[in-house]
């Protein structure tokens, strides 16, 4: 009887799949939408793509659950839009799938009204400092942070109740105006504002329009932006926390009373404030 040798084998690697879930308040422009990949086994690296941008996507623990913000901008076009996750596990396997976002349309409000001409058309000597603000501030929101500095939820930064819809069309002086990019809120003069959330702040000056600004840089790719303040109360390079005092409500730059104006971008999209509490 001749004995026959046992070879020994590796087990074989089950195939890498992917399942993908969304979460948000609706998927409607302006919306924040949490994006959930579960993996069958840990994965080393996510690439996400959605709406022509990269998507930061965060691991838990395990490496097996990722998770990324998804902004839907005020002027995506409406339909079916796909987010594209490609996960890679250590030994090389790939698993890629597109998660399908149907956005449906929304009606945004219109108001007319009628302004002191210096609202609509600002005199000729302040143009180019006009510009050299808002090309700083594009730059800010074009830049992505590659780690993420905010935990948790997102928090109200005033007790005040939101007064202006985000998304809402104006026609100054028979003007379109840009759509409302941000949420306004109840507050009078010399309120605390609270930092929504943990950050870095990148700017904290007087811009032409939104006067005295506070912009927090939340990392990859979220930030808040804070207007109209009687009192900046942080300096450019602060690292705060969620719930610190960053300065006060007041009616600095062009408006017209005290409130806290809050815009949010994410990935350059622009979104609703409260949608992103939401998720």
């Amino acid at each position: 009887m001749v004995a026959v040798p046992t070879v020994a084998t590796t087990p074989q690697e089950p195939p890498l799949t992917v399942e993908v879930r969304h979460y948000a308040r609706s998927l409607q422009p302006g919306e924040v939408v949490r994006v959930t990949a579960t993996f069958s086994r840990p994965v080393r690296a996510v690439r996400a793509d959605a709406f022509g941008s990269v998507v930061p996507f965060q691991p838990t623990s395990d490496q097996r659950i990722w998770s990324g913000l998804v902004g839907i901008d005020l002027d995506v076009e409406i339909g079916e839009h796909l987010v594209s996750i490609l996960g890679t596990s250590p030994d090389g396997t790939t698993a890629r799938t597109g998660h399908p976002l149907a956005v449906k349309s929304k009606e945004f409000a219109t108001r007319r009204l009628t302004v002191a001409p210096e609202y609509v058309t600002p005199p000729d000597e302040v143009i180019e400092r006009i510009q050299r603000e808002g090309a700083r501030t594009t730059k800010l929101f074009n830049t992505q942070t590659p780690t993420a500095h905010w935990r948790g939820a997102f928090l109200r930064p005033v007790t005040g109740e939101a007064t202006s819809a985000f998304g809402r069309r104006s026609v100054f002086n028979g003007q379109a105006r840009s759509p409302h990019s941000g949420a306004d809120f109840r507050a009078s003069k010399g309120t605390p504002v609270k930092a929504p959330n943990s950050g870095v702040v990148v700017l904290a000056n007087d811009l032409y329009f939104s006067g005295n600004c506070v912009i927090i840089d939340h990392g990859l790719g979220l930030y808040s932006f804070f207007a109209h303040l009687s009192r900046i109360g942080v300096s450019e390079g602060d690292r705060i926390a969620s719930g610190d005092i960053i300065g006060d409500v007041g009616a600095t730059g062009r408006v017209t009373g005290p409130h806290l104006h809050w815009t949010v971008r994410l990935n350059t999209a622009r979104v609703d404030p409260l949608s992103l509490m939401a998720v």
